[in-house]
């Protein structure tokens, strides 16, 4: 499957958070509800979901680092990281708080970000989330270390 990302979106900015630009586009007014979109994908993932969200919500799509328009730096890719870039995020924007929503990796990355900044996050929704390694088949736990 080919994704493509579409990078001349005027509504997308940078938050510089945690020694990084991270990408995010806002989208509708009303409570913030922040998706997070699963692995190597972009927020352009929720494409047919985020315009009926954004009718009563501000949704707020990101680009998790390493994916789509947020570089990949010296960095490591781990999840508690990414919940840090996500708790930035919220901040950068002068939020107290935020609903999550996530899709697998980024329903691990909502999960992480509830459990290290709880005073961040209100209401939590997770889609095909992973939370626990060794419930895995072990075939994937191989699979996804060699990633």
């Amino acid at each position: 499957m080919l994704m493509t990302t579409n990078t001349n979106n005027p509504t997308g900015k940078y938050a510089s958070v945690n020694g990084i630009n991270l990408y995010y586009e806002i989208h509708g007014t009303g409570k913030p509800l922040i998706m997070l979109h699963g692995g190597f994908g972009t927020f352009e993932m929720f494409t047919a979901l985020s315009p009926a969200l954004a009718l009563d919500h501000q949704v707020i799509g990101v680009d998790l680092y390493g994916h789509g328009r947020t570089a990949i730096t010296d960095r490591p890719i781990r999840f508690e990281q990414m919940a840090d870039d996500i708790a930035g995020l919220i901040h950068h924007l002068g939020l107290e708080k935020a609903d999550l929503l996530g899709y697998s990796l980024g329903g691990t990355v909502a999960l992480q970000t509830a459990i290290r900044h709880p005073e961040r996050v209100d209401k939590l929704v997770v889609i095909s989330t992973p939370f626990k390694r060794t419930g895995w088949h072990p075939e994937t736990q191989t699979g996804m270390t060699s990633i």
